[in-house]
């Protein structure tokens, strides 16, 4: 696997050739592709959710003493959100009046 050191030095390399040459101008062009590609991959693995500043995520405000909400509590938002999207596909389902009356209340 190539590493990004051994990228900035064959870069390094090139840009130091006295007269360089259309293979030169090629190879330079190569190595900052792979460079940008590379970076490119660390940041998104290194990113933290879109739409969020490097402050801390927003904090939950609703507090619950249910049972239901204690299991919740550490979750991300997300996680939950997909366990209620379960839950409703299986409620309109199974109890199509109850999954209507909750649509029409979160609208």
């Amino acid at each position: 696997m190539i590493k990004e050191q051994d990228l900035l030095e064959a870069i390094a390399e090139c840009q130091g050739e006295r007269n360089p040459d259309a293979r030169t101008c090629r190879n330079l062009a190569a190595f900052y592709t792979i460079l940008d590609h590379i970076q490119e991959r660390e940041k998104d693995t290194n990113s933290i959710e879109d739409g969020y500043s490097y402050a801390a995520p927003p904090s939950v405000e609703y507090k619950s003493n249910s049972e239901f909400f204690q299991y919740v509590a550490d979750m991300d938002i997300n996680d939950i959100l997909a366990l209620f999207d379960e839950v409703m596909e299986t409620l309109q389902i199974v109890n199509p009046r109850l999954y209507d009356s909750i649509v029409r209340k979160v609208t």
